[in-house]
């Protein structure tokens, strides 16, 4: 049978490090009032200068993936890239991306699905891959949100949250018969609740897409129901986790670790008290990193592989809430 299997990932986030203190210094919050609400210390953002997108710090993560997975530029299929803060409004970064590593005829697709793009995106190289349409998929989540925030006391509850950053992952047909590779995903997506996270502008329903009574309102900076977004993932999470399991046919207790999107330390440690599982089998680096969007969850997957939390054998499960709101569950299982 043809399984998905990961051969290789890799993760870059840019160098400039951003405290709670140096958020502090320019608008009203505090260390203390971040870490209370969001359990965030510190994240990494771009240059204030500008002149990086999210391909290029897709780039440097693929390039690391690639190498660990011993692939070339020419042998990848599809490039399969996630993000909600793409280089340019359009053509779509998976475009930059490919370019950048010299490539000018493979076909690439760009995933809009924000905080479960890594979901969306597995599950769509999954069905790629045991269709036979491709054999090698580059799966990329990047973000540079700090570019689009209101770093102000106005945007507080926003700006504290993100972080850029950028993972990668090296998807490969296997054939075999045993019990491997992507096992299972569930996606779900509620239209009535957009508004709950959501950027206003610009956009295309408008016209003019963007003017200055928009500018002024902040309209083009992210706003969110956080309550309801909390509310909702609690929710959520533990029903989602359920249904892969069920789909997979596997118990709970056959999942080594799980790996939630890093949207909030307060939502992940819900979840875990609701499926009764010690801190040890929940993965958390949002302290480290805030949240990523489309890179969070490979991103800390690079990192649970790095600390010998995952291997041969292993099974994990990736889940989240987001934007959409969308939300979803992929459960994998290396091979032996």
């Amino acid at each position: 049978m043809k399984k998905t299997v990961i051969k290789g990932t890799g993760r870059y986030v840019p160098p400039r490090l951003v405290t709670n203190d140096d958020l502090a210094r320019v608008m009203d919050t505090s260390n203390e009032w971040i870490l209370q609400r969001t359990g965030i210390e510190q994240r990494y953002w771009v240059p204030e200068s500008g002149g990086v997108g999210a391909s290029d710090l897709g780039l440097e993560a693929s390039r690391i993936a690639m190498d660990r997975a011993g692939w070339g530029p020419e042998d990848i299929d599809l490039i399969i890239f996630a993000t909600l803060s793409p280089d340019l409004f359009f053509p779509g970064s998976g475009c930059l991306l490919a370019n950048k590593l010299g490539l000018n005829a493979t076909p690439t697709l760009d995933i809009r699905q924000q905080c479960t793009g890594f979901l969306y995106g597995m599950a769509t190289a999954d069905a790629y891959i045991r269709s036979s349409m491709a054999k090698r998929v580059l799966l990329v989540g990047a973000e540079v949100h700090s570019t689009g925030l209101d770093i102000s006391t106005r945007g507080r509850d926003v700006a504290v949250i993100f972080g850029d950053g950028a993972a990668a992952v090296c998807l490969e047909r296997m054939e075999t018969d045993v019990k491997a590779g992507v096992l299972a995903s569930c996606l779900h997506t509620d239209g009535s609740l957009a508004e709950s996270l959501m950027t206003f502008a610009p956009a295309s329903r408008e016209n003019p897409r963007l003017d200055e009574k928009m500018l002024e309102a902040g309209l083009h900076f992210p706003a969110m129901d956080g309550r309801n977004i909390f509310k909702n993932a609690v929710r959520r999470l533990p029903e989602v986790a359920g249904e892969a399991l069920k789909k997979a046919e596997i118990d709970l207790d056959a999942v080594d670790l799980f790996i939630p999107h890093q949207a909030n330390l307060r939502i992940n440690q819900a979840f875990a008290k609701a499926l009764d599982l010690p801190d040890s089998r929940v993965y958390n680096n949002i302290q480290r990193y805030g949240n990523t969007t489309a890179a969070s969850i490979p991103l800390a997957l690079d990192e649970a592989i790095e600390k010998g939390l995952l291997g041969a054998g292993s099974t994990v499960m990736f889940l989240g809430l987001g934007a959409g709101v969308t939300w979803g569950s992929v459960l994998y299982r290396f091979t032996g």
